[in-house]
């Protein structure tokens, strides 16, 4: 197989090739490899590359991921749920997606959410006290599993004994986990940032709990990273990082991802690794994930199309669909899989591509400021609720029937409102839904409409993110990276809140804090956004909306 099956302009194919060359004349991946922060900004990258070696560790101790997989199976839960953010879920979810509930383990479900809709469909869907709760959090700081953590330890009945965390060595998660008995402890390594955690315990431990076969993802990862090693010619991350970096040059800086039915969440943990390590210092690769596919000339010519093709059960639609891209002339590049489990050879690839690319765009892909920028602003907020029992007075800017506008507008309607913000979008743009509502199919479908009503209209990429897990995976190129993006953030009056046992806010006020923070550094950053709260209802006012936006780009 060859390393990199794509296509691509001459012009394009040209410019890579000097790509090539000058990698290797400089030796880079030999550097990466031998941990040299100078491949990238010269700062702290050295300390942040575990991942390259981890498989290989890994498969030296397979034997504890086939112990824990039998003791999960003999202990008889019947359901399980992953609480965690951002790294410590994604794969997780990948990996239920793609795998379904294997027989005689128990039957997963991934929270990241404090939605409290989404908390209790999570929690109507189990037998509380036939459920294997794991509590994800690398540092154990983070705002979102730690909540999560606090509502289920007290609806088990404060058995830790239903309890497992997976944490970095001497968090506050893992003093927790040992006052409060948890079942067991598994420990990821500090050189290991959380999007890059996948083949780490963070995402093996809960696949062996799925009943998926860790070794055999670890396996798959191993080749990858073995190949990895090879010179750039050969390299099959190094060439695909080479190769983005080089269409981003040209002004292609929108992947859009497309993944065959069975492994379609690969782009969910796509988004987080390649958004959250490449949007900074005003530079950013964009994931587009689960965007419909069109035809060709829908499209503008700041678009990267990669195709994760499950060979063993494709999708003809999507095959007829990306043949004609490639056609039309768009770069399209083709990443084959034979089944499920290449999952882990694909993580691998991806996370080395990503740092690859981070080298060319002249960046430390292992960091992540603006989301840090999110924290506080929450923190903010949050503590002050549990101070004076209430978040600070916001500015209407517009009101009508269901329906509340916060932002800078001169608007006098829903309508005008829209048109409005999107007519500030130009060629090379992308138009974002960001909504802090619950994460169901329902409402993935209403989302769906109008971002094709807007890429249809303006030819431009969009992308839709359930908040607050966006806020640890897109959100930090939507905040950091080129100022080209276009936002609406989506809010809502819940139908029903949920306590967060020991504090004085609730997961509606969590969940309304994260969204004012995360709006309070958009418009800091100088973005294009406006923030759209529903009052009568969410299906609703997802209508009104959808309305709106369709008859603003006709």
């Amino acid at each position: 197989m060859k390393p990199l099956d794509y296509v691509v302009s001459s012009s394009t194919a040209a410019a890579f090739e000097k790509k090539i060359a000058s990698w290797e004349t400089g030796g880079q991946v030999e550097r990466i490899w031998n941990h040299d922060p100078s491949v990238w900004s010269n700062a702290d990258e050295a300390k942040w590359l575990g991942w390259l070696t981890i498989t290989g560790e890994q498969l030296q101790q397979t034997q504890r991921f086939f112990q824990f997989a039998e003791e999960v199976k003999a202990a008889g839960f019947t359901h399980g749920v992953l609480l965690g953010m951002g790294g410590s879920s994604l794969c997780p979810e990948v990996l239920r997606l793609s795998f379904g509930a294997v027989p005689g383990f128990p039957d997963f479900q991934i929270l990241d959410s404090t939605d409290p809709g989404r908390v209790a469909t999570i929690e109507a869907g189990i037998d509380i006290s036939k459920t294997l709760f794991i509590v994800a959090s690398k540092s154990g700081s983070t705002l979102e599993p730690n909540v999560f953590h606090k509502y289920f330890f007290e609806r088990a009945g404060r058995n830790g004994k239903q309890f497992v965390a997976i944490t970095d060595p001497g968090s506050n998660m893992d003093k927790t986990a040992k006052e409060q008995g948890f079942w067991r402890i598994f420990y990821g390594l500090p050189s290991i940032g959380g999007r890059f955690s996948a083949l780490s315990d963070f995402g093996m431990i809960p696949a062996s709990a799925m009943g998926v076969d860790a070794a055999k993802l670890l396996e798959g990862g191993e080749k990858m990273a073995q190949a990895c090693r090879k010179p750039v010619r050969e390299n099959p991350g190094a060439m695909l990082g080479l190769l983005l970096g080089t269409l981003n040059d040209e002004g292609r800086d929108k992947i859009t991802v497309v993944a065959s039915p069975q492994v379609h969440d690969l782009g969910a943990w796509m988004e987080q690794l390649v958004a959250e390590s490449t949007g900074k210092n005003g530079k950013a690769l964009i994931p587009v994930d689960r965007e419909p596919l069109a035809a060709p000339s829908a499209y503008g010519n700041d678009r990267v199309f990669v195709y994760q093709r499950l060979e063993s059960n494709p999708d003809p639609a999507q095959d007829k669909a990306v043949d004609a891209l490639a056609v039309a002339g768009h770069p399209v590049i083709h990443l084959p899989m034979t089944s499920a489990y290449d999952l882990g050879r694909e993580f691998f690839r991806w996370e080395f591509a990503t740092a690859v690319a981070g080298a060319v765009m002249g960046i430390n892909p292992f960091d992540q400021p603006d989301v840090e920028a999110s924290k506080i602003a929450t923190k903010k907020l949050t503590n002050e609720y549990e101070a004076t029992g209430a978040l600070p007075a916001e500015t209407v800017a517009l009101e009508e029937s269901g329906i509340r506008v916060y932002g800078i507008t001169s608007a006098k309607s829903l309508s005008a409102c829209v048109r409005e913000l999107l007519a500030s979008i130009r060629p090379g743009d992308y138009f974002a839904l960001l909504a802090y509502i619950e994460m169901n199919a329902a409402n993935e479908h209403a989302l769906e409409r109008m971002r094709v009503a807007v890429r249809d209209s303006k030819k431009v990429a969009t992308c839709v993110g359930f908040g607050p897990r966006f806020l640890h995976s897109t959100g930090q190129a939507y905040k950091g990276g080129s100022n080209n993006g276009v936002f609406v953030q989506i809010t809502s009056d819940d139908a029903r809140d949920l306590p967060v046992p020991g504090q004085k806010y609730t997961f509606s006020v969590v969940k309304a804090a994260q969204a004012r923070g995360d709006m309070e550094v958009m418009q800091e950053r100088g973005r294009r956004a406006l923030r759209i709260h529903l009052t009568g209802g969410v299906a609703v006012g997802l209508e009104k909306l959808a309305s709106a936006i369709t008859h603003a780009v006709q």
